[in-house]
């Protein structure tokens, strides 16, 4: 989770890949298969960032309930500190997308603060999505063929391939369903961080799940986070480790009625709303 230490960070610099020790998530993978594909991975990639622009749409006539939790964890692994939201993605009366907070007690975080950064990979970065319109901003390479519990998926490498000031972006490997052509699974890290002494704004790594909610989409379901953020001090801050745990899930997931059509693969497959008669023919 993107944390700044004693000082909240906002100007972007280099990364430095010694900022932070990652801790192990189980995923449950098989075996991966690193032969080629049969389907050239250009194409590959070409089909899911049109399903993931699919998606985007999709979700974005959803409505969702989103808990965050933010934890630093002492050095006899009990919790010490702790930022904790929920928020229910709406919309207002006018029908625009809106965040509304449902519960947000008083932060008890002492060694770190929430940074914006932070707030932004919750927002956006951890329910991460790979559209046509974002693909060209990713160096992206087939890494293989592997199974996620029972999905046969494609896996890839993907980082920037540049970075642009005030964007986040990932830096990590995605699981693209084999059949579905989208994204089942993200791990990886939101960069860039902010290096500088006294300045820091670290991010551990990360991995979020997808669960198929109405038979056509990959939605996100769960997130979690875990890393010591290695933190040099600067400017009166001592050096310290800092031990992160943040967990997010995502609930609810209700279409919003209104006059938008969901296509899928060429079919409008909108839900009917509630006591809607199909239309005469």
């Amino acid at each position: 989770m993107a944390l700044a230490a004693l000082a909240m960070a906002m100007t972007v610099t280099g990364q430095d890949q010694d900022s932070f020790t990652p801790m192990p998530l189980d995923a449950g993978f098989g075996p991966m298969d690193i032969s080629a594909p049969a389907t050239p991975a250009d194409e590959i990639i070409k089909k899911f960032a049109a399903k993931e622009s699919e998606f985007q749409d999709a979700l974005n006539h959803y409505t969702y309930r989103r808990t965050a939790r933010v934890q630093t964890i002492d050095d006899d692994n009990k919790v010490d500190g702790e930022w904790y939201e929920v928020d229910d993605v709406i919309f207002d009366p006018s029908g625009h997308r809106t965040e509304k907070v449902v519960f947000a007690p008083e932060s008890s975080l002492q060694r770190v603060m929430m940074s914006p950064s932070d707030l932004q990979d919750i927002q956006h970065g951890y329910p991460f999505v790979l559209t046509t319109e974002q693909v060209n901003d990713y160096n992206i390479k087939y890494a293989g063929r592997q199974k996620v519990d029972e999905v046969d998926c494609y896996v890839f490498d993907v980082g920037p391939k540049q970075i642009v000031k005030g964007k986040r972006y990932l830096l990590g490997r995605i699981w693209v369903d084999a059949t579905d052509l989208q994204i089942v699974v993200t791990d990886g890290r939101m960069v860039p961080d902010d290096t500088r002494k006294g300045k820091e704004d670290l991010h551990p790594p990360f991995m979020t799940w997808r669960q198929q909610v109405d038979g056509h989409y990959w939605f996100p379901v769960y997130t979690k986070g875990e890393g010591v953020l290695h933190f040099s001090g600067g400017n009166g801050y001592m050096a310290e480790d800092v031990h992160i745990r943040d967990v997010v899930k995502y609930a609810d997931y209700k279409r919003f009625g209104s006059t938008s059509k969901i296509i899928y693969e060429g079919q409008d497959i909108t839900p009917k709303q509630p006591n809607e008669q199909p239309k005469a023919k």
